[in-house]
């Protein structure tokens, strides 16, 4: 097995801010961005981490990404808002949109935000953590610029792997912190075993010819992920359901793009055609319940979930969050470990930029 290499997350933070700004990104947008990207690799969320920066670099480079959008409120009222995202970094118009849902929640107790022409916005649940510090609980949900995701009983990839988020705060206990796909896996997980040379798990997607596959290149290639739960009998009808419910939530009700249904009618603009949609919605929880009080019922709740009984064989029952609480602990400890062919890209960023990367 290939040996990772550690990095400190300070040093590979500030590495991917000055690429950013090498690219044309504002100082303060740059850093945002390269810790939306950052933060995921401390919890051990690498599919949505520095691996993916090329996502975000190749078309900075190519001019089809915005470096510095002027991201505008299109519509508002003291809960609610739609927000334009410019073809921005969906980690920085993402950021400032729960920004905004934060504190209008701390003025009224509840808020949402719809984006419309973003662009990918990395690891959803960045953005719900964000309203911990708050005593708040967090909501975020996006779906992408392509298809990938069949819907039940389907062939024909009509939906985005279309995240869900959400946090909810405690008090000893790690955070509730529920961030997953609504299709059987993300396709950045395809990209991550095809950077890595591994395999992927038989269920999570289709060949060109419809087939079940291990195979991360040819279901790459097909882009045919199945919804949660992967077949009829196991529940895909409930993963395909919370797939259109995102594509709702984000694109319909923000006036963006929403599924393979929108591109067959491509709109004329073209930032619009390519662009991501998101929902974000922060809750006070004060406004309900005392705080102190919900956070011990919050710890009460999960300490009987990972204290019941176990399956035969099993030593530990864990609850939403826990592993990635327990990750972050220990790489801001050691250090992210970070494959060799991901190290090498990043020397190669460091030679074209000029840029020192410490290791």
């Amino acid at each position: 097995m290939t040996a990772a290499i550690r990095i400190r997350d300070g040093v590979v933070r500030g590495f991917i801010a000055k690429v950013f700004q090498r690219l044309g990104v504002a100082q303060e947008d740059a850093w945002v961005a390269a810790d939306v990207l950052v933060r995921a690799d401390l919890r051990g969320v690498e599919s949505h981490g520095v691996n993916n920066l090329w996502q975000y670099v190749n078309p900075l480079r190519a001019g089809t990404l915005n470096p510095t959008p002027d991201i505008k409120v299109l519509r508002s009222s003291p809960v609610l808002a739609s927000m334009d995202g410019d073809g921005g970094m969906g980690l920085v118009v993402g950021t400032k949109a729960m920004e905004m849902c934060i504190a209008r929640a701390q003025e009224y107790g509840l808020a949402a935000v719809t984006v419309r022409r973003s662009r990918h916005f990395g690891m959803a649940s960045y953005y719900s953590l964000m309203c911990l510090d708050h005593d708040m609980i967090g909501c975020s949900m996006t779906n992408n610029s392509g298809v990938g995701v069949i819907p039940t009983f389907g062939r024909e990839p009509m939906l985005s792997t279309n995240p869900i988020s959400v946090v909810a705060p405690t008090n000893h206990e790690p955070p509730f912190e529920m961030d997953f796909a609504t299709s059987v896996a993300a396709m950045s997980k395809i990209g991550l075993a095809m950077a890595t040379g591994g395999r992927i798990p038989v269920g999570w997607a289709l060949d060109s010819q419809g087939q079940p596959t291990d195979d991360p290149q040819a279901a790459w290639d097909a882009r045919s992920l199945l919804p949660l739960g992967g077949t009829r009998e196991l529940g895909s009808h409930k993963g395909y359901g919370l797939a259109v419910l995102v594509d709702i939530l984000t694109g319909v009700l923000g006036g963006g793009m929403y599924g393979n249904s929108f591109l067959r009618n491509p709109p004329e603009d073209d930032k619009l055609r390519v662009s991501s949609s998101h929902f974000f919605a922060a809750l006070r929880v004060d406004v309900l319940q005392p705080i102190e009080e919900f956070k011990a019922r919050m710890d009460d709740m999960l300490r009987a979930l990972k204290e019941s009984e176990k399956a035969e064989g099993q030593d530990r029952i864990y609850t939403h969050g826990e592993i990635e609480f327990e990750a972050e602990q220990e790489r801001l400890r050691d250090g992210i470990p970070y494959h060799p062919a991901l190290v090498t890209y990043l020397r190669e960023l460091a030679s074209e930029f000029d840029i020192r990367l410490q290791l």
